[in-house]
């Protein structure tokens, strides 16, 4: 009677793991949202392609919802508070790796509470001055503050932003000092350099562009291993001497911790595939976004680097945040 029972037994536990087995393939099968920590620019083109391209692989709705404040902060609070079951997904910027460092008092962890699952594209900074500074190369602008220390200032998108730890960082490597005028937004930025308010600023390429072909402002560098073709006369960094000098603003998805694994290595897998399409480069190309998918592994690991190296910025320099 009871050897009787056991194939009975062993048939009911079987019964009992196939809804649990066929749920967790059936992922997803409800709609995932996808918060997004900043809503206009290149972030936002980013976000509405991932969502369609990802709604097309996984039969579900995947929908935006876009939480802008705090340099970031609003949304990966917001994030690291959700279920970890897969249906929230954070698209976020660098500044996940960069908050730490400013703000010591942050409700979440960005290696305890987030699972990284992707790096997803990427845009080359550029290191640009007034027409009115007497320097046309990067040599030339690092020998003129030394000359003068303290009398060139930068502008930047306020305390803390990747424009002033772009000119923050180039001050470390050169050993200059450029004093730092602070604005509410890179756009402001970028305003009080083509009015000659300030003599440098570190920015994105798109950002700059126009600026540099109508010849209102100079760009000395592009802040990347490689050329870009939208400036394809500007040498990087590295072929102007300064080869640890590279700034990229980069995006990339996470997901609250403990995710199952296979979850995490479903969402990295549509993504890489969807990185590499043809159709979705090009679209990327034309604001300048670089595609970068890789392993989630392979993103842990950035996110940690990106993080060392910006915390020594920052502390080198005292910067806090706003």
């Amino acid at each position: 009677m009871r050897t009787a029972r056991v194939p009975f037994c062993l048939a009911l536990l079987a019964a009992l793991g196939a809804p649990l087995a066929a749920s967790a393939q059936k992922y997803p099968d409800k709609p995932i949202r996808m918060i997004v920590a900043f809503p206009t620019g290149a972030s936002h083109i980013l976000a509405l392609l991932v969502a369609e391209k990802l709604r097309d692989a996984l039969g579900q709705g995947v929908v935006p919802d876009f939480r802008p404040g705090a340099g970031g902060n609003v949304a990966h609070e917001l994030a690291a508070k959700a279920p970890a079951d897969g249906y929230t997904l954070l698209l976020t910027s660098g500044s996940i790796t960069i908050s730490p460092s400013l703000y010591p008092k942050l409700s979440y962890d960005t290696f305890r509470d987030f699972t990284p699952i992707s790096n997803l594209a990427s845009v080359p900074n550029v290191m640009i001055v007034h027409p009115s500074v007497p320097a046309k190369t990067l040599g030339e602008l690092v020998k003129l503050a030394r000359s003068m220390p303290g009398k060139l200032n930068y502008g930047s998108g306020g305390f803390g932003s990747g424009s002033q730890l772009g000119s923050e960082l180039f001050m470390s490597l050169a050993a200059v000092r450029i004093t730092h005028v602070p604005y509410k937004g890179a756009a402001i930025a970028m305003t009080a350099m083509l009015s000659g308010e300030v003599d440098m600023v570190t920015s994105t390429v798109p950002a700059t562009i126009p600026y540099v072909n109508a010849g209102r402002i100079r760009a000395l560098a592009v802040m990347a291993p490689q050329r870009v073709s939208a400036l394809r006369s500007v040498p990087t960094t590295a072929e102007a001497g300064m080869p640890e000098l590279v700034v990229m603003t980069w995006y990339g998805m996470f997901a609250p911790a403990n995710v199952r694994s296979e979850v995490v290595e479903r969402i990295n897998g549509e993504l890489a595939k969807i990185l590499r399409a043809p159709d979705v480069v090009g679209q990327l190309n034309k604001v300048e976004l670089d595609p970068t998918p890789g392993t989630p592994a392979e993103f842990a690991k950035f996110v940690r680097v990106e993080h060392d190296r910006w915390a020594r910025v920052i502390k080198a320099a005292n910067i806090k945040g706003e």
